[in-house]
């Protein structure tokens, strides 16, 4: 079993409905470990659009990588997920973040995630579950968290499980 980092986020329609949902579909095709709190967050990038509710879960999961991020990639559908406009708004993201302690990087997926260190929003929830979080070389992910420390990021008491 690979334990993997999935982060969650959504800005369109219900949105605590849709990361519910979310997890809902992890948890049919994963074993759930761990659910983030829920965050509320200002989008970063792409065209003007309103804010996003983001959260982490932790899976185990027995299925290769690209499977497991083909399954992501159906749930995001389900949820009426379009990709018409890089950072666009979204009724659901999800990010595969780590895949155990394994560095991939083939066409179509890249683990860990490029831009993980770089989010506030990523990176707090993912902490809240996996408090001793590494990159594939061995280096703390919490060691990232004092760089993005500015980005404004709420705690909503939303829960989504």
């Amino acid at each position: 079993m690979t334990t993997s980092a999935i982060a969650l986020g959504s800005n369109l329609g219900d949105r605590a409905a849709e990361l519910r949902a979310a997890v809902g579909g992890l948890a049919s095709v994963a074993r759930l470990v761990a659910v983030s709190p829920v965050y509320e967050t200002a989008p970063v990038g792409g065209p003007s659009q309103g804010p996003y509710l983001n959260a982490v879960v932790l899976l185990e999961t027995a299925r290769a990588p690209e499977a497991f991020m083909r399954e992501l990639l159906m749930i995001e559908r389900s949820r009426g997920r379009s990709r018409r406009v890089r950072w666009g708004p979204r009724t659901l993201d999800l990010d595969l973040l780590l895949w155990g302690r394994a560095a991939i990087d083939r066409p179509g997926l890249t683990v860990p995630h490029p831009r993980m260190l770089s989010r506030r929003f990523v990176l707090e929830p993912l902490l809240a579950v996996l408090p001793d979080a590494r990159m594939p070389d061995g280096t703390a992910v919490a060691a990232a968290l004092a760089e993005v420390s500015v980005q404004d990021l709420a705690p909503t008491g939303i829960t989504i499980v």
